[in-house]
């Protein structure tokens, strides 16, 4: 997005890739549909250590209306919304063709794509920069676009390089954090609920920080999984990083609140625990949790002592979820942490510190929750950062 925003601005640009393709990000996300963008938007639900308030000036440099408006009518790539999750993929279903789409619309604006070309070090020199490169003679150039991702899903080309580039030139990193990660437990107390899965209201909080989030939750056999724990797994990250691990995961497993469940439970006929709760959740969880709470799942409700009803309500409202850790980067959609957003113009995304370098995506301070909405980021910030290094290049 960066080069298509240089290069439409006049500058003569050069996009340098790691990779021998390129936006190998794009091609696995949405499970290979690719969830360009968020149906909605809620700026609430970002996270950063840095101001809020920048954050979002930064996110309405380009409103999500405009964002779609350019997909579909710039690159004629039609997006649709998946009604139930409130994301927009391509009407293709084919997150190649999102990819393939950015570069070829790149190449339409003039830029010259440079696959297989590993930066090692920049650095300002007499008012221009030099890019130092694995192979072949340094890259004198007018401007830089940093855009190398962090350090989720390492095997795409993100290894944290242009953060330790950044830090070397005197950017304040915020410690960084593998964020939308699944949880692990180990030993799992669920596993023989591995491959069951539901919509729940899932919280993660600890001393300091609280996350939540209603959406699918999946029993994997190393714990647990599904946008809603992704949400808000950065609170447990977070919690065992820091060297505290008193992050508390609770769920509420049904739609049915506290009020809802004592009505369920009353004594009805010759109906039983494992009737009333099998009409809500799946069958092996629903009698996992009346035997988490210590309740048989054939007792009859006109057996149901009191103290078993308060067990057995608590566990379904507020059921804690055991963790020891998480999968960590390698299964990480996003990194938290990065770049404070202190130390870039949000209206252009250039440095604070340095003139002509500019900044944009996952090395920035910020994620959002799964949905679209870090490619929003992502193309709000190379946006921003393109238009402007064009325009400084060519001025």
């Amino acid at each position: 997005m960066a080069a298509i925003f240089a290069a439409s601005a006049g500058a003569e640009t050069l996009l340098l890739e790691r990779t021998r393709d390129g936006g190998r990000k794009i091609l696995i996300s949405g499970g290979g549909r690719c969830n360009i963008l968020p149906a909605r938007v809620d700026e609430r639900r970002f996270v950063t250590d840095s101001s809020p308030h920048t954050l979002r000036k930064i996110l309405r440099s380009w409103p999500l209306a405009e964002q779609v408006a350019f997909f579909e009518r710039e690159l004629a790539l039609p997006l649709v919304e998946e009604a139930e999750s409130a994301k927009l993929f391509p009407a293709s279903q084919r997150a190649r063709d999102v990819r393939d789409g950015l570069l070829a619309h790149a190449a339409r604006r003039g830029t010259r794509f440079l696959p297989g070309t590993l930066v090692h070090g920049l650095a300002p020199a007499r008012g221009a920069w030099t890019l130092e490169l694995a192979s072949g003679p340094p890259l004198t150039v007018a401007a830089v676009i940093v855009a190398t991702g962090g350090l989720s899903v390492p095997a795409t080309g993100s290894d944290g390089g242009g953060l330790a580039m950044l830090s070397a030139l005197g950017h304040t990193i915020h410690p960084t954090y593998a964020a939308l990660t699944p949880v692990v437990s180990g030993p799992a107390p669920f596993g023989d609920l591995a491959g069951v899965s539901l919509p729940v209201t899932i919280t993660a909080s600890d001393t300091t920080r609280s996350a939540s989030a209603t959406g699918g939750f999946l029993f994997t056999h190393r714990g647990y999984s599904g946008p809603s724990v992704l949400d808000v797994s950065h609170v447990v990250v977070r919690s065992r990083m820091e060297g505290t691990a008193d992050a508390r995961l609770g769920v509420r497993w049904a739609r049915l609140d506290a009020a809802g469940w004592e009505a369920a439970l009353r004594p009805r006929g010759t109906r039983r625990v494992a009737g009333v709760l099998r009409r809500e959740l799946p069958e092996r969880l629903a009698d996992a949790l009346a035997i988490a709470a210590g309740v048989p799942p054939s007792r009859p409700l006109a057996q149901l002592r009191r103290e078993e009803r308060v067990r057995l309500i608590e566990m379904l409202v507020r059921g804690e979820l055991p963790w020891t850790g998480d999968e960590g980067y390698r299964k990480a959609e996003v990194t938290g942490g990065g770049v404070s957003l202190a130390e870039v113009d949000p209206r252009t995304m250039e440095s604070r510190l340095h003139p002509g370098l500019y900044l944009c995506g996952e090395l920035l301070d910020a994620f959002g929750p799964i949905g679209g909405y870090n490619f929003l980021w992502a193309w709000a910030t190379g946006r921003a950062a393109g238009r402007a290094a064009g325009q400084g290049a060519t001025g």
